[in-house]
């Protein structure tokens, strides 16, 4: 596919918004609230998607069911099951076996090393967690400047974006960014598929990763730290906390690592020499409660 230019985007809109319009996504659910009355509310959808390497069947994801092809190939590629070198040349999804299979001119040398298994929608995610490590022992990313002011400002759009989230809850966003800019938004119910398909977007578009945020609403975790190096992706941010793993990881392969940034707040536990405080805390936009989320806390 074409290279995107997302250097030309002015912010104004995202390249890939929350589907909070897609009637797939969720569905109504009446039940009872705490004073017996009928209730009607906006629950999310979670089905299969079984992720095939040519032949091979890798794993079946629990997923919203968006973006299924940017899913399997960010997830081949943050597995390291597709490299550099790998050339794909097809991806076909087919919506009523629920599959997506990710063809490549060479079979890769992954495909008989994961056994099928399932992956759940919390946080057992059935990872290759081995081959994920060896894949980040050359990684060392790009000594990057960040600006507080880029991080005050996406904070306060992303919290104000429609999403699904907002909508019905139970999900998980990830957003990539440029400087102050939102790009690309994408939900799912296990924060690791949002990740995914962020990847997988950026492999098929070509993006430059090197000059991105990514921001997360979920915890920054060790597989969350090695996820954005594996994509190349130099600071990583999240309104949630640290793992003590998430934080050595990120500091051995220089990524700047960012947490619980709620409202005029951030905590900095990894490449705090690359930030550029421009901004004074107090002059940042304070965060309404109506949109906090309950991981604020944490």
């Amino acid at each position: 596919m074409a290279r995107t230019d997302v250097s030309k985007s002015d912010g104004a809109e995202y390249l890939i918004a929350p589907g909070v319009s897609d009637p797939r996504l969720t569905r109504a659910v009446t039940g009872v609230d705490q004073n017996g009355e009928a209730s009607e509310i906006a629950v999310v959808e979670e089905r299969p998607l079984t992720i095939f390497l040519n032949s091979q069947e890798i794993v079946t994801a629990m997923t919203i069911g968006d973006y299924p092809k940017y899913l399997a190939l960010g997830f081949l590629r943050n597995q390291g099951m597709l490299r550099d070198e790998d050339e794909v040349t097809r991806v076909d999804y087919d919506e009523d076996l629920e599959t997506v299979v990710v063809r490549t001119a060479v079979e890769t040398s992954h495909e008989e090393k994961l056994k099928k298994k399932t992956r759940t929608s919390g946080c057992a995610v059935g990872t290759v967690f081995g081959d994920m490590m060896e894949g980040l022992e050359d990684v060392r990313l790009p000594e990057v400047e960040v600006k507080t002011s880029w991080l005050y400002a996406l904070a306060h759009k992303i919290n104000r974006t429609p999403s699904l989230y907002l909508e019905a809850g139970a999900i998980h966003g990830t957003v990539l960014c440029q400087q102050d800019r939102p790009l690309v938004y994408m939900e799912d119910v296990g924060r690791h598929n949002a990740v995914d398909k962020i990847a997988g977007w950026m492999l098929s578009e070509q993006a430059e990763a090197a000059d991105k945020i990514l921001y997360t609403t979920g915890r920054l975790t060790s597989e969350m730290v090695i996820k954005t190096a594996m994509m190349g992706i130099p600071v990583l941010a999240s309104r949630s906390g640290f793992t003590a793993w998430g934080v050595e990881i990120a500091r051995e392969v220089g990524l700047t690592l960012i947490g619980r940034m709620r409202g005029q707040r951030f905590i900095c536990l990894s490449g705090e020499e690359r930030l550029v405080r421009d901004m004074d805390p107090k002059d940042a936009p304070m965060e309404e409660k109506k949109h906090r989320r309950k991981s604020a806390g944490t």
